[in-house]
């Protein structure tokens, strides 16, 4: 779950710190990927160079001096997730009040990823009314707390106030980072298959994948365990398992092959419906005269999905022009559970764009339309409407 996960780990000054070099090691052992910052108070109980050793990276400790041109805003857009242990009571007070006068208090007031906070302090301040205004303030804007527990402090003092063990931060780390589809295994197709009509030219199309990949990206971003199947150029998100293909037949049999072990399939690819019947062995030339190009059927990826015995949730993807019936009828007859049809010949809604206006098709007749988004946004909508479908 932790796997590439951008994790920023923000060490305060406080006895506790000790216990961020374990919870450094624990996040590593998960595959995350771990940048440390620590407060000036924080390296008089650590040493950095031991954050150092661990990550295999330097610890970012001041706004100036460092290599980054612009350290507080570069590791705040890096970063998935960000995590205060220990947070003590003065960087919980500068949080709550939005300050940003050292490192640590710039990068969270710059980012928008969400922040676990896990506070570590002497009993009386954590009861005190001005730490339990700033802990209600940091609840209000999003933040997350892990602890305090009860036990043993700093100066042989007993209660409240003690930072929680590494291995709950991880568990809590977990549990914001476990998108709606974790658990899911999805497997997504991409881009215009290419039939050689000889080794230098194809039948084709215009679809850049752009949709297809939107979706994968979206997917992994839900938690999913992404499966992309694609013929695209285009560069795939970080974190799917890509299977590259070209023509029809070969990303029939990957699908195929793979599509019995997912919980849903989105098939947003734009595959040729035919192909040449033959496939010449060298280049044709024009001083050859007119080549007869006799064409067949390609495989119906789609159908054959359906037709699985234990099939996944099945999302098909139309391109049309015009009118969308012939849509329609695929969305009745295909034994999808969701089609997904746009009008590629609409401005703004074509192949290659970065934009689309799609409408979802049910097997029972029905339509939704929706408004032009980013493909990105299509993407998000459709996890979730799917997940709806799939959850009533």
């Amino acid at each position: 779950m932790m796997r590439d996960r951008r994790i920023l780990l923000a060490v305060t000054g406080g006895v506790a710190a000790y216990k961020a070099v374990y919870l450094a090691r624990r996040l590593l052992e998960q595959g995350a990927e771990l940048e440390v910052i620590m407060t000036e108070a924080a390296c008089r109980f650590v040493g950095e160079q031991t954050f150092a050793a661990i990550t295999g990276r330097p610890v970012s400790t001041d706004l100036f001096g460092s290599d980054r041109v612009s350290p507080h805003t570069e590791l705040a857009r890096w970063a998935e997730l960000i995590v205060v242990a220990p947070a003590t009571a003065a960087t919980l007070a500068k949080l709550a009040a939005g300050l940003s006068d050292d490192l640590l208090s710039a990068t969270l007031l710059a980012s928008t990823a969400p922040v676990l906070l896990a506070p570590a302090m002497h009993t009386e301040m954590w009861e005190n009314p001005a730490t339990r205004r700033n802990i209600e303030v940091l609840a209000d804007d999003g933040h997350r707390f892990v602890g305090p527990a009860e036990g043993a402090l700093a100066g042989g003092d007993v209660g409240p106030g003690r930072m929680v063990e590494p291995d709950e931060i991880v568990e809590a780390i977990e549990s914001m980072l476990a998108g709606p589809l974790t658990g899911w295994r999805v497997l997504i197709t991409a881009g215009g298959t290419r039939e050689p009509i000889d080794p230098v030219r194809y039948i084709g199309n215009r679809s850049s994948g752009k949709m297809g990949l939107a979706i994968a990206a979206s997917a992994v971003a839900l938690g999913a365990e992404v499966q992309l199947v694609t013929s695209s150029p285009l560069p795939p998100p970080a974190g799917v398992q890509v299977y590259p293909v070209e023509t029809a037949q070969q990303m029939a049999d990957k699908v195929w092959e793979l599509a019995a072990g997912a919980d849903v399939a989105v098939l947003a690819a734009a595959v040729a419906d035919f192909r040449p019947a033959e496939e010449h062995g060298s280049k044709l030339r024009r001083h050859d005269g007119l080549p007869e190009i006799s064409l067949e059927s390609t495989p119906d990826i789609l159908a054959g999905v359906a037709r699985l015995e234990d099939r996944p949730f099945l999302v098909g993807f139309a391109a049309e022009t015009g009118s969308l019936d012939g849509a329609k009828r695929k969305a009745t007859e295909k034994g999808v559970d969701l089609l997904v049809a746009n009008d590629v010949a609409e401005e703004g809604s074509g192949f290659g764009t970065d934009t689309n206006r799609v409408t979802m098709m049910y097997p029972d007749g029905s339509t939704d339309d929706w408004p032009l988004l980013t493909k990105r946004e299509v993407a998000d909508r459709l996890w979730d409407l799917v997940r709806r479908i799939r959850l009533t």
